[in-house]
């Protein structure tokens, strides 16, 4: 602990002194992202890197219009993603207050407000309501002084606090208790005034410590992402491999380097999985988005994906299932009568009285949460321009009420008193026989096991001089009021599809077991089995994790205990997402796949640890982040099962020439206009598909499930060998009847064209109906069909692009020849689709 330097503070050269020796108060700023930096982590994805790769290939060879293409996707991609990446870092900056707090603090015998970094050990700081405590200090003097330290605790209570002499050692406790004479760095006063000497700053205090502690918590990589590496390799690996055999085969045998360059070009385009970066980046870009729409930002786009596949919520109670503030929630007098006010029917005369002299027990102006719940739950009873108030007497810590004493306007002789206070400390000042402290106790019990935080009320009058201790006032109990943090009103109804969804909801607080019971019922959770903190800490890691099948309900948890809950539900295999609003969750957000602060009420320190940050701190929200998951990993899977359907065919045409001695069907130039069609249809037409109608009935897929699952790819070859074979039986005839190799080229290609349609609309749903599917058309696909019909056109009749293509005039009446294939395949590959989605559930 530091020196004390006496009520005469710091000299301004020891400050100076002590502030260049230990640094300036501010904890250490996580390094924002800056445009440079989200470039450079973009393109450091091996994804990304491989199709910019492909494309200065491309460009080295000589193939320009190849090499243009794939950059430009390849910049789309990159450009959408940091457009994204930076719009979410400056939505957060905006939440974040970066100004320190200003204090006041005594040196060289006079008050003096500096900046809080500027702070040192051994200042003596002066509090009062209002103010944001600077660093951690103890206090010397006390004066009806309580403090919200919900950033630290979850709690919403204030706590009260008593000053000791500074030559008395005196054990040092953590934050949350009452009458203790320490007070903590980011908490609030909210009542009183004190002075403290500091004994703590920067990453030594107790906010500072949860910061410090982040450090050394790795975020979760996406899975998704991981997995999509291993498929790019593979593809990497095989299409090259391909492509050289191509080559070699097409020199070796045809002895042509030109054409063996274009072959081996075609081929290692048909199978450059380019399209698998680009639909990642833009379906996670496009997905926050979205949701930011919903008002909830995303800081790391992939959050996105992996929320979509949570086995687990783990919730705090305060500020996130509940509003973080106090509300009467019933009334009880002293005959019994019970009134709870969340009922429709009006509060009587003598339930009325007791919330009447509950308001004036109040400050005017309240900062305490539970003083501002009168005024908020009955501003009707606010009168007080017929009273002025004459005296205070504040809360001691022999004797937890306080007293306010008005004159009334109609009869200035008589003051009227009002009271509030702890119910064992009302029933001294009321001086209560014992049967009635008996049946108030048992009242209190009563109003705790629901979860209710008590205050006993009562009134009196008085008329001639007061006296001065508040102990020696005439009062006489009123009644008991109970209040509540209450519960969100969209929190029911998300915890209900969360569990219809398969996710389980488990709240972790540091509020009592009583209170958190009482909230986590009212939420809809079953609150079987809970655990207390003290219980958790006797359980080791195999106990724990057989506790968490059954418990829904924390209680009494510390910190350290939240991150260890997580760390026990991910070891079981579960996709764990926490929720949070304070500096004691940060460690927990960091540790679990998927972290969610909210971002009215949620400290810097949470938001900073956090992959998803709410910004109206609605709890319901989360259900859409998790329904948007679910969509865009469905729609992904859409999207992998066109691109290797797709891919079929055109590697199959490419092939087929030296298999059968073909003329060159598709060169570099034609796979880039192909890819002018599928890189639009994964990026915006699948993108855009609406939610499957089971997607929050179902539960969530298997955490070890692939995106690139064998059935999945299964179907898509499927797909693919059907569409081969549809296109090839055009090429064979084509051929058969003596088509000339421009025609024969050009029909093959619009063939193509057509098939790909076809398995737009196949994998558009995994079980609509065809008919459903044409009900419900998309701009963006009714916008590439149409770009894609034009482009045909032009390249069918301009003859500058029918010789870029190497083109001949195609007959009208063969037109029919492509259309109907495509139609033939929709039609066959509808009739399989069903037998594939029975295989898919089972």
């Amino acid at each position: 602990m530091a020196d004390d330097s006496g009520l005469s503070g710091l000299s301004s050269a020891e400050a100076e002194r002590r502030l260049a020796a230990n640094g300036a108060n501010e904890l250490p700023a996580e390094n924002r992202r800056t445009a440079t930096g989200i470039l450079l982590d973009v393109i450091k994805e091996p994804m990304l890197a491989l199709l910019l790769g492909g494309g200065l290939i491309y460009g080295l060879i000589g193939e320009l219009r190849d090499a243009a293409v794939l950059m430009a996707f390849a910049c789309l991609s990159v450009l959408i993603t940091v457009i994204q990446e930076l719009r979410s870092e400056k939505v957060l900056a905006a939440l974040k207050d970066l100004s320190s707090p200003r204090a006041l603090v005594i040196r060289d015998g006079q008050r003096q407000r500096i900046a809080g970094r500027d702070v040192v050990l051994g200042d003596v700081i002066v509090l009062s309501e209002g103010d944001r405590v600077p660093a951690d200090a103890r206090l010397s003097m006390a004066q009806d002084l309580r403090i919200d330290e919900s950033i630290l605790t979850g709690e919403a209570v204030a706590v009260s606090k008593s000053a000791t002499p500074l030559d008395v050692e005196v054990d040092y406790s953590p934050p949350g208790g009452d009458q203790l004479p320490f007070v903590y760095s980011g908490t609030l006063v909210v009542r009183g005034k004190g002075l403290a000497t500091v004994t703590a700053t920067a990453t030594d205090t107790e906010i500072g410590r949860i910061g410090s502690s982040l450090a050394g918590l790795a975020t979760e990589t996406p899975r998704l992402y991981a997995q999509t590496r291993q498929i790019v390799v593979l593809f990497m690996i095989v299409g090259l491999a391909v492509s050289l055999l191509v080559g070699g085969l097409y020199y070796y045998i045809l002895n042509d380097w030109l054409d063996a360059i274009l072959a081996s070009i075609a081929i290692s385009m048909s199978m450059l999985p380019e399209e698998f970066p680009v639909v990642l980046a833009i379906f996670m870009a496009m997905g926050a988005w979205r949701l930011s729409k919903a008002r909830v930002l995303t800081r790391r786009a992939a959050a996105i994906e992996t929320l979509g596949a949570a086995t687990v919520l783990c919730t705090d109670k305060t500020g996130t299932l509940t509003e973080n503030r106090m509300a009467i929630r019933q009334v009880r007098l002293p005959g019994g009568t019970i009134y709870n006010t969340a009922g429709s029917t009006e509060p009587d005369d003598e339930i009325r009285k007791v919330l009447r002299a509950g308001v004036f027990a109040c400050d005017p102006e309240p900062s305490d949460p539970m003083e501002r719940a009168f005024f908020e739950s009955w501003p009707q009873l606010i009168a007080r321009e017929e009273m002025a108030l004459v005296h205070s007497y504040g809360l001691r810590p022999e004797l937890l009420a306080m007293t306010q004493v008005w004159r009334l306007s109609r009869d200035p002789k008589q003051l009227f008193l009002a009271a509030k206070g702890a119910p064992e400390a009302i029933a001294d000042l009321c001086g209560l026989p014992e049967e009635a402290r008996r049946s108030m106790a048992k009242s209190v019990d009563q109003m705790a096991a629901d979860g209710l935080r008590v205050l006993g009320i009562a009134a009196g009058t008085a008329a001639g001089e007061l006296p001065e201790e508040q102990k020696d006032l005439s009062v006489t109990f009123l009644g008991l009021i109970g209040l509540a943090d209450p519960l969100r009103g969209s929190v029911p109804k998300a915890v209900a599809e969360c569990r219809q969804a398969g996710i389980a909801v488990k709240m972790i607080t540091g509020d009592y077991p009583l209170t958190a019971l009482a909230i986590a019922r009212e939420a809809g959770l079953a609150g079987n089995a809970p655990i207390s903190g003290q219980e958790l800490n006797a359980l080791d890691d195999a106990s724990l994790r057989k506790r968490l099948l059954e418990c829904d309900v924390f209680a009494r948890i510390m910190p350290e205990q939240k991150l260890r809950i997580v760390n026990a539900l991910k070891s079981e295999n579960h996709v764990v997402a926490m929720t949070g609003d304070g500096v004691n969750d940060a460690p927990s957000l960091k540790s679990a796949h998927i972290g969610i602060a909210m971002g009215g009420r949620g400290t810097d320190v949470a938001r900073e640890a956090s992959a998803i940050v709410l910004l109206d701190d609605d709890f319901g929200s989360i259900l859409q982040a998790i329904k948007l998951g679910r969509r865009i990993y469905d729609n992904l899977q859409k999207a992998v099962s066109f691109i290797f359907a797709v891919h079929v065919p055109i590697a199959g045409l490419a092939i087929m020439p030296l298999l059968f001695g073909f003329p060159i069907i598709l060169g570099p130039i034609h796979i880039a206009f192909l890819e002018l069609v599928i890189d639009p249809v994964c990026t915006l037409v699948f993108e855009a598909e609406d939610e499957e109608d089971d997607i929050m009935k179902r539960p969530p897929r298997d955490p070890d499930e692939r995106l690139f699952s064998g059935q999945l790819l299964g179907w898509s070859l499927t797909q693919g060998i059907a569409s081969f074979i549809t296109v090839a039986a055009v090429l064979f005839y084509g051929a058969h009847i003596g088509m000339t190799e421009d025609v024969l080229r050009g029909l093959t290609f619009i063939s193509l064209i057509a098939v790909i349609v076809a398995l737009i609309f196949v994998n558009r749903s995994f079980k609509a109906s065809l008919w459903t599917a044409i009900r419900r058309p998309k701009p963006a696909l009714l916008i590439v069909l149409t770009a894609v019909a034009i482009l045909l056109v032009l390249i069918l009749t301009w003859p500058a692009a029918q010789d870029i293509f190497r083109f001949g005039p195609l007959p009208t009446e063969w037109l029919g020849v492509p259309l109907g294939s495509g139609l033939v395949l929709l039609l066959a590959l509808e009739i399989l689709k069903p037998l594939w989605q029975n295989k898919r559930k089972s």
